[in-house]
């Protein structure tokens, strides 16, 4: 494929029933012709609202309760402040985000894929609009509970 064609099937052959297509060949071009499956996959990734938006739900009905409740975290509006960290030193937050990333990677080699295994289990593609809309019209709770 030379630099005529490629232009051709963008600007003239190419049918979007979605954003895919071009998101993949800009990654690509971006990445000197070569991207593995999880590169292109994250790059369509930050296309989707609906995903930034369920995390932003986690981290205000979960993590960011939870933290708050412990008076680690203080919350205005949507910000968050680490409560303390200006009286941290460079070694010390150094220190404490080895213990996080220690801490992270514990959990993982504990549990291994089973952390994200109920987003797996004899499910099939849900399009993100489709499961934006299920969450939302729950308020972003599990319908079952």
């Amino acid at each position: 494929m030379n630099y005529g064609q490629l232009k051709c099937f963008l600007t003239e052959k190419m049918r979007m029933s979605h954003i895919y297509q071009p998101v993949m060949i800009k990654k690509l071009l971006r990445s000197k012709g070569f991207a593995t499956d999880k590169e292109i996959a994250e790059m369509l990734l930050q296309f989707d609202p609906s995903q930034v938006e369920y995390y932003q739900n986690i981290t205000n009905n979960m993590v960011g309760k939870v933290l708050r409740n412990h008076k680690i975290v203080t919350k205005e509006r949507n910000y968050y402040q680490l409560d303390g960290f200006g009286e941290l030193n460079k070694e010390q937050k150094d220190e404490l985000v080895d213990i996080c990333e220690s801490k992270i990677e514990e959990y993982i080699k504990k549990r291994g894929d089973a952390i994200w295994k109920h987003r797996r289990i004899n499910r099939n593609h849900i399009p993100g609009t489709i499961r934006y809309e299920v969450l939302k019209r729950a308020r972003f709770r599990c319908e079952s509970c």
